[in-house]
């Protein structure tokens, strides 16, 4: 009788210890997006590269004026893709970038075009825990959860991949600001402004 109680004892713990680990696992399950964010067809004739930062009003100024113009007039007819690279000019910025990464290819859009419209609400705080709180409750309704968020900002992976393309787009192209926009492999040296890439734009097509 001892020893069936010490049996069933020991399964129970078992289990409860399995549940734990399971549950724990399931709850910090992230999954990796590697590609980046890109926008039109693959054989379109003109390739637009902007190199952003997440917390550079610039950059939320040309990503909700002048990117809708160029979806419109130009994406939408096939003539222009549109490549969207992470460059980080801060902490916060880093660590938005990498939520990106974490969440379903499907939603990537809707996050960028959410973390732009309202970067002086999320970007709001003294400190990196009131930010992560804030970008916390932007990504919750795309079903990250607290657990998930953490992971993601702590991803290695996630990490690295960002701080390389960084770092390959400033050896490259010799990015020291941001929006910069490279057209057809040809850095824009005047002001992103629609006007100026819609005339790179009929140029090429």
């Amino acid at each position: 009788m001892i020893k069936i109680k010490m049996k069933l004892f020991f399964l129970k713990t078992f289990f409860l210890i399995y549940f734990c680990l399971f549950s724990l696992s399931y709850a910090t399950d992230i999954s990796i997006n590697k590609d980046l964010i890109v926008i039109g067809k693959d054989n379109a004739p003109v390739k637009i590269k902007v190199f952003s930062s997440l917390t550079c009003p610039h950059c939320a100024s040309f990503h909700i004026n002048v990117v809708p113009k160029i979806k419109e007039k130009y994406i939408e007819n096939g003539n222009v893709q549109l490549i969207f690279i992470d460059f980080p000019l801060d902490q916060f910025a880093f660590n938005a970038s990498k939520l990106l990464y974490c969440t379903d290819k499907k939603k990537q859009i809707f996050l960028l075009d959410n973390l732009y419209e309202n970067q002086n609400n999320w970007t709001a705080g003294s400190n990196a825990d009131q930010i992560n709180s804030n970008l916390k409750n932007i990504v919750k309704d795309l079903g990250i959860s607290s657990e998930q968020f953490d992971a993601c900002i702590n991803n290695e992976e996630i990490s690295d991949k960002i701080l390389n393309g960084r770092i390959e787009g400033h050896k490259k192209y010799s990015i020291n600001s941001t929006p910069t926009i490279i057209i057809n492999e040809k850095k824009l040296e005047d002001d992103a402004s629609f006007k100026n890439i819609q005339k790179k734009i009929e140029k090429i097509i």
